[in-house]
């Protein structure tokens, strides 16, 4: 989770124009969608964060409890010891994502709040 909350707060620093988003659920639509497909978030798209086999174990390594309810969550009928420590990598990002993104979108609350009151006040 650490480190998605790094690539999720340098990709909204990096890629987001906040008054583009007319409020917090807006973004955080966006996000989701987006992110997503985010190789440098989640690697879905790759099918791999690390591209390396031994970091994806490393990090997969204290969180089988948070795969094992991913899988169960999107019903995959799979092995994941066949399909290896980079595709149970990926799928826990994805399972976290939503969580993850809204715990940075509760930390930027100040930040977000002036966005969106410059919004509104450009509406007006």
């Amino acid at each position: 989770m650490e480190s998605m909350t790094e690539d999720i707060k340098k990709y909204i620093r990096n890629e987001v124009t906040l008054p583009d988003y007319s409020d917090r659920d807006e973004l955080e639509e966006y996000l989701n969608e987006t992110l997503w497909t985010e190789d440098s978030v989640t690697g879905n798209v790759s099918g791999s964060y690390t591209f390396n086999t031994y970091k994806a174990e490393e990090y997969i390594c204290h969180n089988l409890d948070l795969l094992a309810e991913a899988v169960k969550e999107f019903g995959c009928d799979v092995n994941v010891l066949e399909r290896g420590a980079e595709w149970c990598d990926v799928t826990i990002r994805c399972y976290l994502l939503g969580q993850v993104i809204a715990e940075v979108l509760d930390d930027m609350g100040e930040e977000l709040e002036k966005a969106f009151e410059e919004v509104e006040k450009v509406e007006v």
